[in-house]
This record gives structure tokens, C-alpha cells and sequence, in this order.
């Protein structure tokens, strides 16, 4: 009772600004100037300081992409180094070494996820997206100078930590700067950088060696730092410190560069939407109970499987252990040149995504991703099957010839329609499916499920591959990929165009976004209320 009837200065300030930015909003609901000068503004304008916000904390992204294809570029020369004189300490790593080496690095990013709300909410997005290069410039440096197989574990480590800590600053900032038209778009670019970032490894690795690789790899953190510099702190974050002018500014600044006046009513509705989600001592001691509830329960449940789908449907090991799969399957060019191909048009199925998933909506195109990845897996395992009881040369070779063509073919294909959707779908809806309450402790535990599921594809791969062969295991990926089209089909909510609490209706049972058709809908709030469109998620921190 104590703590209800005494609150801190700091606290009464803050409720004082947030009582005034409300008063604004409840009496001046004609703020007209505002509303017409922000829809006369040209929607380029409006777009573009959001695009640049954005593509900030995308550099940040490149550099978490390239630790995760830097391993695909330096097994093949690790696993050949004691027969090579080119690595000055003679490195070489033994088969179970390069299945730790390859999966390490997931398996130490969900305990960074756990901690990410933690770690980084008191510190805001945008300085803890920029003290964050920090460890991976040093990581880069260990791997450059490496001369034991346990410094290489130890950057592995460094990078998986840090690519977790990053998942709550990352994905929030996203969420909270950008307006619904534009968010599902933006949200997609992260996972389309981090396979960009992937792909520039596989670039360097043909025809430069891995420790200058590293060495390069150093300035993408520091030019990271630099372009954070430039953009704003979430207005969000800085209105739930009580920073109003700030989050002012910061509005002004991610809505085209306008006047005051111009992002008043936003503003009133940001502040609205923060006070109404109570970050006070209640909610604390709350704070266990909206883990228990389906608003919490269903879309991590969503999210975890469509991870579960997207990592077991081939995309994850093929990705790590691109160059040994080209060479198992006979293909008929150099395995490295296959490998950059692959990586080239996983960069062009993110693209895709990007431009498509505003108009045709994220069931769609999980469709076609999920269902044509199960069809080119089926082909590969049929073909696998063949090669492995047809080793003897082709009668015909030219007829040989042609058909080692077509494994390489279909697995390129599988790369792009899985990039298409089903491998960037689990990051766009972690943005947008939970409460402003649970959110960032979600995101983090979505995050983590996710890459534990990538460590245990990549770390059973050479099992798998040894119990049930290469035909068995494409099967396999048949099996997941199926499985997933029926799982998504079923529970998918179609989020695209949607504002944040329509969605969250959704789970809650008021709404169905799958059909359509609303059920007991309570009177959701107008498209035109800010706090509709992003809800505040501050002040939410992870209790795990």
C-alpha cells in the first residue's frame, strides 16, 4: 500500500508531461494543421527519413550476417589446412570440430537473447545498437589473429552473445519508427542484410584468404557505429523516460523533417498509449501473469514453430555446409562458384520478399514458399537416391552431364523460395504479434528458440547424414517443409496491413485475421489512433 500512495518524483513528472500530452490529444481532437499538413506531405518524404533510420541499423545487421557465413568460407580451409602451407599456424579442425564450429556460435545467441531486454532497455535502441559493434570488431580481430582452435571458439562465442543481445534494440527499433504502411516492408530488410551479409562472405572467400577476410570484416562494425550516429533515438523509448521534447524531436525527424505542430497529435497519442499500458510498480508485480495468458502463449507458439519449419526444411545446413552438399551431389561446376551462386539468389528471394509481401500479404507467398521447397527437396532426394545406387558413369554422358545439372538447380531453387518467406517470416511477425507488455522479453525468447533450433540442425547434420544418408535426409526436409504449409496454413494470421493491436485482437480471440471475419470484436481502435499503429513498448524488460 506503501508503494501506491508514494511514488517518486521521477515518476510524478513523468505521469505530469504524459497528463498534458493526453490533455493535448483529448482537447484538441481537431488538431487539424496537423493531420492535413502530414497527409499533404509527399508520402517520399514521410518514407525516407524511415528508409534511412532503417538502413542504419541494417549496417549493423550486415556485420551479424557475415559471422554467420564466415564459417561456411573457413571450414573448407580448415578441414584441408594439414595439407596446406599457406595458414601460418597450421590450423586444422577434425570432423566433430566443424560441426562444433559451424553451430557454436547459434547455441550462444539465445543466452544474449534472454538478456537482451535487460541488457539494453535501460541504455535505449540506439545506443545499445551502437556499443554492440564493439564486441564484434573484436571478435573479427581474434579471428584474424587466431592460432588455436579455442580462439576460434572464442570469437564464435563472442559473436553469437553479441548477435543476441542484439534482438530487442533491433526489432523494436523497427517496430517503434515506423508507420503500419511501411513497417512490414522494413521489418523484411533485416533478414534480407543479414543474408546480403552472408552472401559478401562468400564474395571474399573466392578469392581472398580468411584471416584478411577478417581483417576486412573490422570496418563494417565501425562504419555501423557511424551511420547510428546520424539517426534518432525511438521516440517511444524517450517518451516513456519522460523525454517529451526529445521524443518531439525524434518524430519531427522520422516523419519527413517537419515542424512541431505537425506531430502533435501523434505525439498526444504516443503518450496516451505509454500511460495506458502501465508501466508502473502493478504492473511489475504483474508482469509473470501475461506470460500465462494466449496473447502471449499463441503468437510465440506461432513464431517457435515457424522457426521450428524454417530451419529443418534444408536452408540452415545447406547454407553452412554449402560446399561439402555441391560436392556430395556431383555438381558441374566448382563447388565455391556453386556456393556464391546459392548465396546470390538467397540475397535475390530476400529481395522478393521485401517487394512482394506488402501486396500479396504473408500467407501467400508462406505458401508457395513452403510448398515449392518441399517439391524441389523431393526431386533432390529422388536424384540422390539414383546417384547413389547408379555410381557407375552414364552410358550416354552427355545425358550424365545434363542431369548432374539438375540437383545443383533444384537446391538453387529451394534457396529462393525459402528466402521468399519462410526464412524471413519468423523475424517480421516477432515485430508484430505481441503485447506492448511482453514484447521485448518476447522478442528475445523468440529469438532464442529460433537459433536454438539452427544449432541443432547444423550440429545433427553429420548424424543425420550418417544414419539415413543423403536421400533420407532430403526427405526429410520434404517431410518439414510440408508439415509447415499445413501448420501455417491453419494457424497463419494474415498481419500485413494490419495495425499492431488489430493483430494482437487477433490473438487475444476478439478478431480472425485468418478468415477475414472478426469475432466478438470490442471496438478496436481507429487506424488513425497512433496508439493503434505502434504501441508504446517501453519500460519492458525481460523477467527471465
Amino acid at each position: 500500500m506503501a508503494a501506491d500512495n508514494h511514488q517518486s518524483k521521477p515518476d510524478k513528472r513523468l505521469k505530469d508531461k504524459m497528463n498534458e500530452e493526453i490533455g493535448k490529444c483529448n482537447g484538441n481532437a481537431e488538431l487539424s494543421p496537423s493531420n492535413t499538413s502530414s497527409k499533404l506531405r509527399h508520402p517520399f518524404r514521410q518514407a525516407l527519413p524511415q528508409i534511412l533510420a532503417t538502413t542504419a541499423k541494417n549496417i549493423l545487421l550486415l556485420g551479424y550476417g557475415m559471422t554467420l557465413g564466415f564459417p561456411t568460407i573457413v571450414i573448407p580451409n580448415l578441414a584441408q589446412a594439414s595439407n596446406s602451407t599457406t595458414d601460418p599456424y597450421n590450423l586444422t579442425l577434425t570432423r566433430d570440430q566443424i560441426s562444433w564450429f559451424s553451430s557454436i556460435n547459434l547455441i550462444c545467441v539465445p543466452l544474449g537473447c534472454f538478456l537482451s531486454g535487460v541488457l539494453t532497455q535501460p541504455f535505449g535502441r540506439k545506443p545499445s545498437m551502437m556499443v554492440l559493434n564493439v564486441p564484434f570488431i573484436i571478435a573479427w580481430l581474434i579471428y584474424h589473429y587466431a592460432s588455436s582452435v579455442n580462439m576460434l571458439y572464442a570469437a564464435l562465442v563472442i559473436t553469437g552473445f553479441s548477435g543476441g543481445v542484439l534482438e530487442a534494440p533491433v526489432l523494436t527499433y523497427v517496430a517503434e519508427i515506423t508507420t503500419p504502411q511501411l513497417r512490414g516492408m522494413l521489418s523484411a530488410t533485416a533478414s534480407m542484410i543479414v543474408i546480403l551479409g552472408v552472401f559478401i562472405q562468400f564474395i571474399f572467400g573466392t578469392f581472398l584468404p580468411w584471416r584478411t577476410i577478417a581483417l576486412v570484416n573490422v570496418t563494417f562494425p565501425i562504419l555501423a557505429i557511424i551511420a547510428l550516429y546520424g539517426v534518432p533515438e525511438s521516440p517511444h523509448w524517450l517518451m516513456g523516460k519522460g523525454r517529451v521534447e526529445d521524443a518531439e524531436k525524434s518524430l519531427q525527424w522520422l516523419r519527413g523533417w517537419v515542424k512541431p505542430h505537425e506531430v502533435q497529435v501523434e505525439l498526444s497519442h504516443l503518450a496516451k498509449a505509454i500511460k495506458s499500458s502501465n508501466f508502473e510498480e502493478s504492473q511489475r508485480k504483474r508482469s509473470w501473469h501475461a506470460f500465462k495468458e494466449k496473447t502471449f502463449l499463441r503468437p510465440y507458439l506461432l513464431v517457435s514453430m515457424t522457426f521450428l519449419f524454417g530451419h529443418f526444411c534444408g536452408m540452415t545446413t545447406l547454407q553452412t555446409f554449402a560446399v561439402s552438399i555441391f560436392a556430395e551431389m556431383g555438381t558441374p561446376i566448382d563447388k565455391y562458384l556453386a556456393t556464391l551462386i546459392l548465396g546470390l539468389v538467397q540475397l535475390l528471394g530476400a529481395l522478393t520478399c521485401v517487394v512482394l509481401v506488402h501486396w500479396t500479404g504473408k500467407r501467400p507467398l508462406a505458401m508457395v514458399s513452403l510448398v515449392g521447397n518441399s517439391i524441389c527437396w523431393l526431386l533432390v532426394a529422388m536424384y540422390a537416391s539414383w546417384f547413389r545406387t547408379h555410381p557407375q558413369p552414364h552410358p550416354h554422358p552427355e545425358h550424365s552431364a545434363a542431369f548432374s545439372w539438375l540437383p545443383m538447380a533444384l537446391i538453387i531453387l529451394s534457396a529462393f523460395l525459402t528466402h521468399m518467406c519462410v526464412r524471413l517470416l519468423p523475424w517480421i511477425l516477432i515485430g508484430e504479434v505481441y503485447t506492448p507488455e511482453v514484447r521485448a522479453t518476447a522478442s528475445g525468447a523468440s529469438g532464442s528458440a529460433g537459433y536454438i533450433f539452427g544449432f541443432l540442425a547444423n550440429k545433427s547434420y553429420f548424424m543425420i547424414m550418417d544414419r539415413i544418408e543423403a536421400s533420407g535426409t532430403f526427405t526429410m526436409y520434404t517431410i518439414f517443409s510440408i508439415g509447415g504449409a499445413l501448420f501455417l496454413y491453419y494457424f497463419l494470421p494474415e498481419t500485413e496491413g494490419r495495425t499492431l493491436v488489430e493483430i494482437q485482437e487477433h490473438f487475444a480471440g476478439n478478431r480472425c485475421l485468418i478468415s477475414n471475419k472478426e469475432t466478438n470484436s470490442t471496438g478496436a481502435q481507429s487506424k488513425e489512433d497512433y496508439a493503434a499503429d505502434n504501441p508504446a513498448m517501453d519500460h519492458v524488460e525481460s523477467h527471465l
